[in-house]
């Protein structure tokens, strides 16, 4: 009891002092001439703001660009680990793969949201339909990753399936299917998994933005003869390309730093890692804080012609309104 008491008084005295101290600034700058006053209070909004930037930003990218040029010992190897990168068989996999997934991802989950955003609109029951594709968001791709795995599980020939693919491959009369482990294909229904999440989200802000297409456009293109798909095209896509780059940027960004679903499904066995799962490897498995800090800087490098694509087409945007 002594203790508590001991470290309660401690505090007390702490947030005392803290608010003597806050209380001192504050009449400091009430008595300050107006200019200096202003800018004391610029300066007391975006110092928090910028010295979190510096330590949790800043700081970590520097060290992590000169970790790239280190070997294992942390002695300087020059482009050691970027040449290990782009000649090993293993390290040349990881880069395809990503590769793989930042093109499929992005697409096929833009249009299956667009498809379906288009086709329920304004349908009876719109609410639930968007809640039910919408759901994978919800899950984190943990969850979904071990969901997944369940539904492809694998168990040898002449043993009951559990996973529910294989259950139904069983039931026609076909062999049971290693789906995570036979490799290229494996990483197809790791890019299902990311998919299915990503649907939702590509599904809620088209469906927003297709509700703002004015309808007198869409009347007017009837009026000229047009047929659905005509109105879609000319109309509905032009109306709402700013949403659908902003969809595509964000799951391409998304995708390029997918770690979760590959971690939990594969652990980036059987010829399935991408780069942000490979960084976490080589960092943390393999003994290579290097070679970790090579593949993080070229993830770094791939997301940033994105983001800046992104806020070039966003600020074109807004001089336009």
């Amino acid at each position: 009891m002594e203790f508590i008491g001991e470290k309660l008084l401690q505090v007390v005295i702490a947030l005392a002092i803290f608010s003597a101290v806050i209380g001192l600034i504050m009449l400091l700058v009430d008595r300050a001439p107006k200019s200096v006053k202003d800018k004391v209070t610029v300066v007391g909004f975006l110092a928090p703001a910028a010295i979190l930037m510096l330590v949790g930003l800043v700081y970590p990218a520097a060290r992590t660009s000169m970790l790239a040029f280190t070997d294992a010992s942390g002695n300087g190897n020059g482009l050691d680990n970027f040449v290990w990168m782009f000649t090993q068989p293993e390290a040349l996999t990881t880069l395809r793969n990503t590769v793989i997934w930042t093109v499929l991802v992005p697409l096929l989950s833009t249009s299956f949201g667009l498809a379906y955003a288009v086709f329920i609109d304004k349908a009876r029951g719109e609410k639930v339909l968007k809640s039910l594709v919408f759901m994978p968001m919800a899950i984190s791709f943990v969850g979904a990753g071990i969901i997944w795995k369940l539904v492809y599980d694998y168990r040898g020939p002449g043993i009951e399936q559990t996973g529910v693919l294989n259950f139904f491959r069983d039931a026609l009369g076909m062999d049971p299917k290693q789906f995570l482990l036979d490799a290229p294909e494996n990483t197809i229904f790791l890019i299902i998994v990311m998919v299915w999440i990503q649907t939702g989200f590509a599904m809620v802000i088209l469906s927003a933005a297709i509700k703002g297409v004015p309808v007198e456009l869409i009347e007017a293109a009837r009026l000229d003869g047009a047929n659905a798909w005509q109105q879609f095209r000319n109309v509905t896509v032009p109306g709402i390309r700013g949403a659908l780059v902003v969809v595509l940027t964000t799951i391409t960004i998304a995708t390029l730093k997918v770690f979760d679903i590959v971690r939990t499904m594969t652990a980036g066995n059987y010829d399935t890692s991408v780069v942000a799962n490979e960084m976490y490897t080589q960092a943390f498995r393999a003994g290579e804080p290097g070679r970790g800090a090579a593949l993080a800087l070229v993830l770094f490098l791939m997301v940033l012609p994105i983001v800046v694509y992104n806020a070039r087409v966003l600020r074109k945007q807004r001089e336009i309104h």
